[in-house]
Order: structure tokens, then sequence, then C-alpha cells
């Protein structure tokens, strides 16, 4: 079970606890991760789930799609080297102990 460490804009951290196979979308909305929005459900047509994820991770992540590449233009905290959508991050034992920080806002 992989684990996702949520650093909150407040310096707080919630670590959650995730199946395999399901999104660090779902995973933090399913804890009740309010910073995650996930407007769209995960259906990549909105970019409210945007999380920046933190060094040492990114070369663990699958390669960014042209979707999501547009999407992240459209994100209300600035894009950064990291961003990406978490409804395109699914969790496996490759991405436990994955940490990303929370933007300020997704609107």
């Amino acid at each position: 079970m992989p684990k996702v460490n949520f650093l909150r804009p407040d310096g707080s951290e919630a670590v959650v606890d995730a199946a395999d196979s399901v999104s660090v979308m779902q995973a933090a909305v399913s804890e009740g991760i309010t910073e995650i929005v996930a407007e769209c459900g995960g259906t990549l047509a909105c970019a409210t789930c945007h999380v920046y994820v933190c060094d040492g991770y990114m070369e663990r992540l699958p390669t960014m799609s042209e979707d999501e590449n547009e999407m992240l233009d459209y994100t209300a905290s600035p894009r950064q080297a990291g961003s990406r959508l978490s409804c395109q991050l699914v969790l496996g034992p490759d991405l436990d102990g994955l940490v990303v920080e929370l933007p300020s806002t997704q609107y």
C-alpha cells in the first residue's frame, strides 16, 4: 500500500495510505485533502488537481501526455518544473513515499 505525503501551503503535512492503482487525486479526495478540488473527477478536463512533485520523484513518474501538458497551462497557481495533474499519477509500489506540494489555490 503506497504512501503519499501531501505538503500543505500552511506547512502542515498529511500522509495518506492509498491502494495500488488509484490516482494521487483519488487518494487525496478520499482522505479529505481539501486542497485538491478535482472538479472534473479525473477526466483531464480541468486543472484543479494540480500538484508540485518534489525533487527525487519526477524520474519515477510516467511521461506527461500532451493533453496533461496543455491543461497545466490553465492552473490557477503558477506552473513549475514539478507541476503535474494528480489525476494522471497512478499509485503503485514504484511511487511509495511520493511527496507532493499542494498549491495555495486551485481556482
